[in-house]
């Protein structure tokens, strides 16, 4: 039997898999109730649309549709990004723009092309997993940063900077996702936005801004320019802005894209093309149609209000079994709640439990890159249907109860 470890590098052998995906595995039993992944519902897809788009480009004889492409992505499609862009308050041109393979690509290209190992990168406490793991592949070193109700911590924020700096350690930039914030659901506040741009010039650091929730905003509670993001007040170029398009068409499209100076674009090309030459040229052509065909912008105002629905579901239920035994902030639009339990609580260790009753959800300790956070868990509403969310949190309601009478200790979130 060979001993493949031998061969491994260490960056490989360092490298951890998703809770979030482990998760996933487990929902796929037909009696489980998963809570765990992020992913949109499928009702929510435009199937006869994306049908009659995918027909009518492999019916056309179109040899781009299925050939190699530009790198930097199909150019029409770049000039519809630029428009949407615009639509959300950034002006770019299409040499600012690079289509990349889902926002994931974009973050490991980003990790890339920044980072050295034991280089300093600020995160949110707690932050999206997927960007915790391709910014440790680069064997940078990641500091977190408490939140506040409306998003991050500003004083911790300069805190963590100046002691690392300290250090002597180098700090190359923050990451953040400002709208609805995976895992806590939370909205950055406008003034704040325009502080972050204050202070990474101040500070000389660039700003990583993941916004693929931006668009899904709940109606009841925000707006457009509640959501605008931090790119487009960024008059310095100091700002690399990724969305996407998994959460609002569908996910196993791929299809997202960045914007950034061009000189950044010119580099995370060269970084791309080392990875995946380009993302698939039917994806971006299907995506690109959709766009132009209006099919999108017709379907936001249904989404949101699908997924505005589904969230009051959730809080009713956790609120009619749980009431004040558990905490959350009311999320304003995105697909997660942000459950936390009494201190002594620990949400991984109750997982166990929690499958044996048939309900999943993940763990809260897997978005702290300090160790904390093992009182709370992420709920996502977006999969299940409504009769799904209620039973899953009543299975969960006993399971928690449970874990509650054995630590009775006051709730803070």
């Amino acid at each position: 039997m060979i001993e493949y470890d031998r061969f491994l590098s260490q960056s490989a052998l360092k490298s951890q898999g998703s809770a979030i995906r482990k998760m996933g595995v487990m929902a796929i039993r037909p009696d489980m109730i998963s809570f765990a992944p992020g992913y949109p519902d499928p009702v929510t897809y435009a199937w006869p649309e994306f049908r009659e788009i995918a027909n009518e480009l492999l019916a056309g004889g179109q040899s781009s549709v299925l050939q190699y492409g530009p790198t930097r992505g199909h150019k029409p499609f770049i000039e519809a990004l630029v428009e949407l862009l615009a639509s959300r308050g950034i002006a770019a041109t299409p040499d600012q723009v690079l289509v990349t393979t889902g926002s994931q690509q974009g973050l490991d290209l980003a990790g890339r092309m920044l980072l050295d190992p034991g280089d300093v990168v600020l995160v949110e406490l707690p932050a999206y997993t997927g960007a915790i793991s391709a910014f440790r592949n680069t064997e940078a070193r990641l500091a977190g940063v408490r939140q506040s109700p409306d998003g991050i911590d500003l004083d911790d924020l300069q805190a963590v900077v100046a002691r690392e700096r300290a250090a002597g350690r180098r700090v190359r930039f923050l990451y953040l996702v400002p709208n609805f914030q995976n895992p806590t659901g939370l909205l950055l506040s406008r003034e704040k936005r325009r502080l972050l741009l204050e202070w990474a010039s101040r500070d000389d650091l660039l700003i990583v801004e993941d916004d693929p929730y931006g668009a899904l905003y709940f109606e009841d509670t925000a707006s457009a320019e509640d959501t605008r993001p931090i790119k487009a007040d960024d008059t310095e170029g100091r700002v690399i802005y990724l969305s996407s398009f998994s959460k609002t068409l569908a996910p196993g499209f791929r299809v997202a894209w960045l914007t950034a100076p061009e000189p950044l674009i010119a580099k995370l090309e060269v970084l791309k093309q080392t990875e995946d030459l380009l993302t698939p040229s039917l994806d971006q052509h299907i995506v690109y149609e959709a766009y132009r065909r209006g099919i999108l912008t017709e379907r936001l105002p249904m989404l949101r209000k699908f997924y505005q629905d589904k969230r009051t579901t959730m809080q009713r239920t956790l609120r009619e079994e749980l009431g004040d035994q558990v905490a959350w902030p009311e999320p304003k639009g995105g697909f997660f709640l942000w459950v936390s339990l009494p201190v002594r609580c620990a949400t991984d260790e109750m997982l166990p439990r929690a499958i044996e009753a048939r309900v999943i959800y993940v763990a809260g300790s897997a978005f702290f890159v300090d160790g904390t956070g093992r009182n709370t868990m992420r709920l996502s509403f977006s999969l299940p249907s409504h009769d799904k969310i209620v039973e899953g949190v009543r299975r969960l309601a006993k399971v928690v109860k449970a874990e509650i009478a054995g630590h009775p200790m006051p709730v803070e979130i």
